[in-house]
């Protein structure tokens, strides 16, 4: 009875290095050459910083999302959730301003932290508590999230106020010893995440409950805490997500993060966690986000297929992952 109380580390739990484990950093290198022998443009310091740094954002929300999926979850509310907790935060920044100064945007980012938190947990406690798949709960959500955006925007946009901008601007634009801010921010949430994956008791538990919800309760898990709060840790990475995204645009509106979901899901998957929960690669999903970005410029410079079809493509993308799953959990 005492060895059940802490359930055991699958093999997938180890840091073993694996060829599987490599293939999104194999395939990364080898789409940056293909960009580069398709446009000299490609390989320019400019253009790779503007990748870089166009990825963080679902590369944040990404690393959420690996902690959610290997649970054995699902989170399709993500692009809607990034789009109402932008927009709280704008509003709340607007309302500040005259009285606060650049000090609201401080207590913006503190609203969109909280609100992102909550959103998460909202998530979590629905599908924890009311027993209902993750796929539909978050469906759900994704619609409501969605309206409350079109609401407060009034189906237009939400600007940020006028004498926040250039205080705000740096935090996307600026950037420290010539490394842009939002990839440091992508960098901090990486290694927390990655330590709370592969180093904590809370990672392991996670894992377990992926592996075997059943197997992982009667190990002793609180199935239900470890779950809510993997939709939490999302919810706060959409909230970084958003202070990052802010500067860039400078407004919400009902089309913010559109589609952002259907990248996180191929991200992470791509980067080899896999999608019925129990394994999780944070640095894996990351190479994922890079490798759709990297993508999506190639397209953009090239003359070969339309920039429109990049959704398309991505699409294509997490059929092909997924069979490649398939293929490789059969042998």
């Amino acid at each position: 009875m005492t060895a059940a109380t802490e359930p055991v580390a699958t093999p997938d739990a180890g840091r073993r290095i694996r060829w599987a484990d490599l293939a999104p950093f194999i395939a990364l290198g080898v789409i940056v050459f293909l960009g580069i022998l398709i446009n000299s443009n490609f390989a320019s310091s400019a253009n790779i910083i503007n990748v870089i740094t166009r990825s963080a954002f679902i590369a944040i929300i990404a690393v959420g999302a690996t902690f959610v999926i290997s649970s054995g979850g699902l989170d399709l509310s993500v692009g809607s959730m990034m789009a109402f907790v932008t927009g709280l935060m704008i509003m709340t920044m607007n309302g500040l301003a005259p009285t606060y100064g650049n000090w609201a945007i401080v207590m913006g980012a503190g609203v969109a932290l909280v609100v992102g938190g909550l959103c998460g947990l909202f998530n979590g406690l629905i599908i924890t508590l009311g027993r209902i798949e993750p796929f539909i709960v978050t469906l759900g959500t994704m619609g409501i999230f969605r309206a409350f955006i079109t609401f407060m925007s009034d189906g237009g946009s939400l600007p940020i106020d006028r004498s926040l901008r250039a205080a705000y601007r740096p935090v996307y634009f600026g950037d420290f010893m010539g490394i842009p801010y939002p990839v440091l921010i992508t960098l901090g949430v990486i290694l927390l995440g990655a330590f709370l994956l592969y180093r904590t008791k809370y990672g392991r538990h996670l894992t377990s409950l992926g592996s075997n919800a059943e197997v992982a309760r009667f190990s002793g898990v609180n199935v239900s805490r470890v779950r809510t709060l993997a939709y939490v840790i999302q919810g706060l990475c959409v909230a970084v997500a958003a202070i990052c995204y802010v500067p860039r645009l400078g407004a919400a509106t009902p089309t913010t993060g559109q589609l952002w979901e259907l990248q996180v899901i191929t991200a992470v998957v791509i980067g080899g966690t896999l999608l019925r929960g129990g394994r999780g690669r944070i640095w894996g999903s990351v190479a994922g986000a890079l490798i759709l970005e990297v993508i999506a410029n190639v397209m953009v410079l090239s003359d070969m297929v339309s920039e429109y079809l990049v959704a398309a493509v991505q699409g294509a993308i997490i059929i092909i992952a997924m069979l490649a799953h398939r293929f490789t959990s059969s042998r």
